[in-house]
């Protein structure tokens, strides 16, 4: 098993341009993978309520098996458990799955009713950096997830760490938002995999600084995804609670700013475009102050 630690953030529609040209990544040359994955799960989706995502994806003629769990963090932030392996196909290694702990007290039978459930398809340019003393991935997925007739566009970047700390994570985040636009997201291509197929989603609830602001961030991820305002209404009132819970937190030093932030945050949200490089800076500043402990799906 290995633990993933990375920063996931949602782009703009022009933004996979302007992050090419950022000066960060000038002289640096990308490798380009088009990677095609199928997700499974059983018929009543004991998989993603146990928030946990198996895959199969087709890579330069390899097809590897993975298996996700739960992640825990927020604002884009996250640590899951994952383990990995090539598999001769073309269905799932049930074999391999078995043993792994997270599978291995499952009710019997689970594993035979593994089905496909939904699709993504996108092509990934992948960039090293070093920054501040941390070995750094970026990856730029573009593309699609499909289930069934419905479809919506993958446009990611995930900051995965290879090396270093995880604040550098955070500070390189905040240095491509000088051109950039760019916000965390909480929410997986598998759970946005699910919910397509589903035609349904839900927030998480919320009473803590961090919920708040978890709250917010997969409201964001929905609205993305559907277009619904409803979702842009829920957003803002989460801000909006963010920062009322900064003006009643008696001697935290922090509580001023990170009201400021998230009452600024609520007003963008009446703009359009909403999503900037100035809103993505304040929505990572105010991430990186708070600490990242809510269940990611």
């Amino acid at each position: 098993m290995a633990h993933e630690i990375e920063l996931k953030l949602a782009l703009g529609t022009e933004s996979a341009e302007a992050l090419r040209r950022h000066p960060r990544l000038a002289g640096v040359t990308p490798t380009l993978t088009q990677l095609g994955n199928t997700y499974f799960d059983t018929p009543e989706g004991d998989l993603e309520s146990a928030r946990m995502a198996l895959r199969l994806r087709r890579a330069d003629g390899r097809l590897l098996q993975t298996l996700k769990t739960r992640g825990q963090g927020g604002g884009g932030l996250s640590t899951r458990g994952e383990w990995e392996w090539e598999v001769p196909g073309p269905g799932l290694d049930l074999e391999g799955l078995a043993a792994l702990p997270p599978l291995a007290e499952r009710e019997a039978g689970l594993l035979e009713r593994l089905a496909p459930r939904f699709a993504t398809d996108f092509a990934r340019e992948t960039w090293w950096l070093d920054h501040e003393g941390a070995t750094i991935e970026l990856a730029l997925d573009l593309g699609e997830i499909r289930a069934g007739e419905r479809v919506v566009a993958i446009r990611e970047l995930e900051l995965e760490l290879k090396a270093g700390e995880p604040e550098a994570l955070w500070s390189l985040a905040e240095a491509l938002t000088d051109s950039v636009a760019l916000r965390p997201s909480d929410t997986s291509k598998a759970a946005r995999g699910g919910a397509l197929l589903e035609g349904a989603r839900s927030l998480p609830e919320a009473s803590s600084p961090v919920g708040w602001l978890h709250r917010a961030t997969v409201a964001l991820d929905a609205l993305a995804d559907s277009g619904d305002d409803a979702w842009r209404l829920e957003a803002r009132r989460a801000f909006q609670r963010l920062a009322e819970l900064g003006d009643d937190a008696d001697g935290d030093n922090g509580a001023a700013s990170r009201r400021d932030e998230a009452r600024a945050l609520a007003e963008a949200l009446d703009d359009e475009p909403w999503l900037t490089p100035t809103f993505g800076r304040r929505m990572l500043r105010l991430a990186r102050r708070l600490p990242g402990d809510a269940d990611l799906s």
